[in-house]
């Protein structure tokens, strides 16, 4: 038997918040529900007068109890709505990127249409990660329209930690599975603005890269001729090799993790290709950014900040903010003269007015003349329809004392 249309209807306050175009419709904003929902159903929301408001993802286990796909006129969510949706996503980006970049973001989230799913490409290798069991039911139908409208050589699955245990248990997915293709045995090699780089898409962080910097990694070649950089929690070494392709006379690579400073290596040794890179003195050091910060006396001309999410929670945000403020002031303090900072945060529970005020404040209390030469917020194939999708932002300081 053929169970019901999922159907509910909503708080006040929650037919309003859907109608702005939010994503998330939260378990304690229903107030009522004809039936018990299986997780990866549609659900339909009627509003308080019975009319059509929205359709979404049904996730039974999940606090966002529902992910909407679409909002406003009715709409039939079938194969033909889902190829289409498809083909929008993959057109907004067909002509961001000329041949030497082969690396970039598909699919972003929410703010294309695809709640909690992103898709990225690695030149001929796709990988897909899902951050809600609400796709797992319709796994085999997604994962059939991606091999008809993007040719790849391999599909890999990356899956949030949260749904790891019930993707294996009741659906045989787990995370780093090939879904078409054969192995990588490791690395992949793509290219970024005729950079390459390797991607650890099998058990990298993310998907194996972090593709959402790519414009900053541009400004920071720029800035990098005849200078001296440091590049705090480096990871795998994006920034500092822009910067030796760029003109930097050293790079420091500096992260508490061996395995991404080795990384960072190849890197390098991928891009000996470019004199910049080739004439670039590289180092590594593998410390707590804070700590080593704190204790060394070595300057630099200019210094990358960029660590990872300080708030993972929105209880965190106020000791983050203390902290980004911190680590800039340390940061601050091992700048030369006319020396150029580059502070960036990824945290989505600190806004970019509270982490940019962070930073000034750290400049204001360094004593130091500085000058603001600009900020930066999410690429073009990461965007952002809503506020809790807006985690990037990165800052240039230039002190001139």
């Amino acid at each position: 038997m053929i169970p019901k249309t999922l159907r509910l209807r909503l708080t006040a306050t929650a037919e309003t918040i859907v109608r702005s175009g939010h994503p998330w419709l939260f378990a304690d904003s229903i107030r009522e529900q004809n039936r018990a929902g299986q997780t990866g159903e549609l659900a339909v929301i009627y509003d308080r007068n019975d009319k059509f408001l929205a359709i979404g993802l049904f996730d039974s286990d999940s606090p966002i109890r529902v992910r909407i796909l679409h909002a406003g006129k009715p709409q039939t969510i079938d194969s033909n709505w889902w190829k289409a949706h498809l083909e929008k996503s993959l057109e907004r980006r067909s002509k961001l990127f000329d041949a030497t970049t082969t690396g970039y973001r598909l699919i972003h989230g929410e703010s294309d249409g695809w709640p909690a799913l992103v898709l990225d490409k690695y030149d001929s290798t796709l990988v897909l990660k899902i951050y809600s069991a609400a796709w797992l039911p319709r796994f085999d139908d997604f994962f059939a329209l991606l091999q008809e409208k993007i040719p790849c050589e391999r599909l890999i699955l990356r899956l949030s930690r949260n749904i790891q245990p019930l993707a294996e248990k009741e659906f045989q997915r787990r995370d780093g599975q090939m879904l078409f293709g054969s192995s990588p045995g490791g690395t992949v090699i793509f290219s970024e603005n005729g950079i390459r780089f390797e991607a650890d898409v099998l058990r990298g962080q993310k998907t194996g890269f972090f593709l959402d910097q790519r414009e900053n990694r541009a400004e920071v070649e720029k800035l990098a001729r005849g200078k001296k950089v440091l590049n705090a929690f480096s990871f795998s070494g994006g920034f500092s090799v822009y910067a030796a392709r760029g003109g930097a006379t050293s790079v420091t690579d500096l992260d508490i993790s061996a395995h991404a400073l080795e990384s960072a290596k190849r890197n390098f040794a991928l891009n000996k290709n470019f004199p910049g890179v080739v004439n670039c003195r590289h180092e590594t050091v593998q410390a707590d950014c804070f700590d080593w910060l704190e204790k060394t006396a070595e300057k630099f001309d200019l210094i990358v900040l960029d660590p990872p999410s300080l708030a993972k929670r929105a209880t965190e945000r106020e000791g983050a903010i203390r902290a980004y403020e911190r680590l800039n002031s340390l940061g601050i303090m091992r700048l030369s003269r006319d020396g150029i900072l580059v502070a960036g945060s990824c945290s989505a529970h600190v806004s970019a007015p509270e982490f940019f005020d962070a930073v000034r404040r750290a400049a204001v209390k360094s004593g130091r003349k500085f000058a603001e030469l600009k900020t930066l917020l999410h690429p073009s194939d990461h965007p952002t329809g809503f506020k809790e999708a807006e985690y990037l932002k990165v800052i240039y300081l230039k002190f001139t004392t």
